[in-house]
């Protein structure tokens, strides 16, 4: 399946906050499947990120992973007939992984390669679609560079469908604002890259409205939709609310799936998806 070639690369500030984002996720990698990356509400958004991935992309292609994490998005996706490139800049990640696919039986359809968002590059193969699930794209140094590389990876007529931490989250804003965190509560209007702690270590995040998003991949793309995720519900991180009240917010998921794709409430919530399509 795919190969990877490296190209040497000139220390930067940028590689060095990519080796601070690189070693938080290593160091909660034992753990990302329970609640730090797996809760209720994370699963809620990666089931419509996996329905909408199997609307858009043929049963059968090959799919492009940025960002797997543990591997749970490219497992589903082979067990479903696709064929996976799994990559992430965590070395720790791709061995959850790689662990992942073999004990399902499925290492014939999960290729796991450590590779960044920033090294795209190194892969010489054409997929059928490209996914990214719960903000990797929200850490590359260079979106613009990303673009093009998705350009250049993805056959003619072929889809993006990324999950992408939003700037605009209202739970955010009233839960910190209340305590009177208010520099927290803002966090997510920082212009460049904001430092997220996680488990001692710094992620270096950058967020964006949906329409700031896609204009780096407009020169190549055309945007198909996009709408709100989580923007009634709590963001992950708030599972507890959800938990003493499921039956009362789960009606509030379901306002999300009703009305998560309407013009300005779209641009909300604690992410959001995004569809595009190669020209």
């Amino acid at each position: 399946m795919a190969q990877a070639s490296r190209r040497p690369r000139e220390a930067t500030l940028n590689d060095a906050q990519l080796l601070d984002t690189q070693r938080a996720f290593d160091s909660v990698a034992g753990d990302y499947d329970g609640p730090r990356g797996n809760n209720e509400l994370i699963q809620r958004m990666r089931v419509t990120l996996w329905d909408t991935v199997c609307r858009e992309v043929p049963a059968g292609a090959q799919l492009l992973d940025i960002g797997c994490g543990t591997g749970l998005d490219a497992v589903e996706f082979a067990r479903r007939g696709y064929q996976v490139v799994a990559t992430d800049w965590s070395p720790a990640m791709i061995g959850r992984t790689r662990s992942r696919a073999a004990r399902e039986g499925l290492e014939s359809s999960v290729v796991a390669m450590h590779l960044g968002v920033q090294e795209l590059d190194g892969l010489q193969e054409e997929f059928e679609g490209i996914y990214s699930n719960f903000g990797p794209l929200n850490c590359a140094p260079d979106l613009h560079q990303v673009a093009e590389e998705c350009s250049r990876l993805l056959k003619p007529g072929g889809k993006l469908v990324f999950s992408v931490i939003g700037r605009i989250c209202p739970w955010e804003l009233g839960h910190y604002a209340l305590r009177g965190r208010f520099r927290r509560a803002l966090v997510r209007g920082t212009h460049g890259p904001a430092a997220v702690g996680m488990n001692k270590h710094t992620i270096w995040t950058y967020y964006y409205l949906p329409r700031e998003f896609y204009q780096a991949f407009a020169p190549w793309f055309s945007l198909k939709h996009f709408r709100a995720l989580s923007l009634f519900m709590p963001p992950p991180y708030l599972v507890q609310y959800y938990r003493r009240r499921r039956h009362w917010y789960e009606r509030l998921g379901r306002l999300d799936d009703r009305l998560g794709g309407l013009p300005l409430l779209r641009s909300m919530g604690d992410h959001f998806l995004i569809v595009m399509q190669r020209r």
